[in-house]
């Protein structure tokens, strides 16, 4: 029998021990399925479990790597997948009922290419419905493997549940106003908003076509650089995508001495939970000891700029379900349902006024970014808070949190900047404390070098939740 702890290792740790024959995928992989089984219907994290090919990827990766073709540190390693991926043959339902008997017949690019990569596939993870922040009461909600009765994130949830509680080895996730981050915060770990257009979104189901982007979620910065790399690339099958090479992360161990890290001190702590602002603190301690300097950078209130992304959201995730809504609008639940409604009901003058406003935003945070390598930020200005199943089923307005809740994440959304979500402490009660640096267009190496400088000067991605 394995020994339990091997489901909180990292993905660096398990392939070294993969590629040095001390464990096999076989055994990874039954391992994790009997843990799935054991444990997932107390935090409902998968909404399908592919027991079967996952074992068949696993026999096929043991006999490449024991015949000498190893592919690289994706090869024989647990993964699974948002539920908005295409997976040929697959049930694929985004979290709702329209999509609840939908099967692909072909598989989206960045399961190609995880496949490419020799990653066993576990099966596909529960979200909010049409990656929005409501649950479709035909789906189950996850459980935020730190405190049940709490927000878990949205809308990539099942994401961050399985891979905080050791249900996989990393995970891929969307973030179209923060949902990446959100379930990483909530859950502790590592989340990589990649630049806008890196990675392929051919065969994801959209949201909202400009400002979706699909990353990874793990357990540090190197498994979740890694991942972002299998997944990256130019595809002819989405005019969106960069023609860039991927990301190289070979060399992300080196020092981060002089590096320079924007900080604006009003940005980053007004009305912003206490705890998270002393965590904050201890984050630039550790950086400045690493060598890194630390510089105010200039950043008006763009709080006024958050709400454009209601607008140009819903409006877009309208036209995606075009085909569906309203002809079956009974079909989606509550609160997306009332989404769509939403975007309708949008004016082209609205949505021009949105984009006019999203583009200040951007040029406002392109000055902020000239003269340092990377901002950092808080990821949330809360914790993550009580809920129920009623408000999560429903339109939350009672649990639904401001819109500056979101101002962290939006900004870079709009702008499609790359962001790297890590840990950094716990409140008082337990639940984890997060962080993020923004990069760059491209620069996704180096904000997964910084992180995990970081990370080897902490603990805190090393602590996993009791179960």
């Amino acid at each position: 029998m394995l020994n339990s702890l091997l489901h909180f290792n990292t993905i660096k740790e398990i392939s070294n021990l993969i590629k040095s024959k001390q464990l096999s995928p076989v055994e990874i992989t039954t391992s994790l399925l009997q843990r799935i089984d054991d444990i997932d219907s107390n935090l409902m994290s998968y909404a399908t479990v592919t027991a079967d090919s996952a074992l068949d990827d696993a026999r096929k990766a043991e006999k490449e790597i024991y015949s000498g073709n190893y592919k690289g540190p994706l090869h024989g390693i647990p993964l699974a997948v948002k539920d908005l991926c295409y997976t040929k043959g697959v049930p694929t339902m985004g979290g709702s009922r329209v999509h609840s008997k939908f099967i692909p017949d072909f598989d989206a690019t960045v399961i190609s290419k995880l496949a490419q990569s020799g990653a066993v596939m576990l099966g596909k993870l529960n979200l909010t419905e049409g990656a929005m922040r409501g649950y479709h009461p035909d789906f189950m909600i996850p459980k935020n493997p730190w405190n049940k009765d709490v927000w878990v994130g949205t809308s990539s949830s099942g994401s961050g549940v399985a891979t905080a509680a050791g249900l996989c080895y990393g995970s891929l996730g969307s973030d179209t106003g923060g949902s990446i981050r959100f379930p990483s915060s909530a859950c502790g770990v590592v989340g990589l908003k990649p630049t806008y257009g890196r990675v392929s979104r051919y065969g994801i189901l959209p949201l909202a076509e400009t400002l979706d982007h699909v990353g990874p979620l793990a357990r540090s910065s190197f498994d979740a650089g890694i991942i972002l790399q299998a997944i990256s690339g130019e595809d002819v099958n989405d005019q969106t995508s960069l023609s860039d090479p991927p990301p190289d992360m070979k060399d992300i161990e080196g020092s981060i001495k002089n590096i320079k890290i924007g900080w604006n001190e009003s940005y980053a702590t007004n009305n912003v939970r206490p705890e998270i602002v002393r965590a904050l603190n201890g984050v630039i301690e550790v950086m400045e000891n690493l060598g890194a300097e630390i510089i105010e950078v200039d950043l008006p209130d763009i709080d006024p700029y958050l709400e454009h992304w209601a607008i140009i959201c819903s409006s877009e995730a309208f036209m995606a379900h075009s085909s569906n809504y309203p002809l079956h609008a009974n079909e989606y639940g509550d609160f997306f349902r009332e989404w769509l409604e939403k975007g309708s009901n949008v004016t082209p003058e609205e949505y021009v006024k949105a984009t006019i406003g999203r583009n200040s935003c951007n040029e406002i945070f392109r000055k902020a970014l000239v003269d340092v390598d990377v901002l950092m930020c808080p990821t949330m200005t809360d914790v993550p808070f009580k809920v129920t199943e009623q408000s999560l089923y429903g339109d939350a307005s009672e649990n639904n949190p401001p819109i500056s809740f979101r101002r962290y994440t939006i900004p870079f959304d709009y702008n499609g900047a790359p962001t790297i979500t890590l840990p950094c402490g716990f409140t008082s009660d337990g639940l984890p404390l997060s962080f993020q640096f923004v990069g760059k267009h491209l620069s996704e190496s180096s904000l997964c070098q910084i992180g995990n400088s970081y990370e080897l000067a902490t603990d805190w991605h090393k602590i996993h939740p009791n179960m």
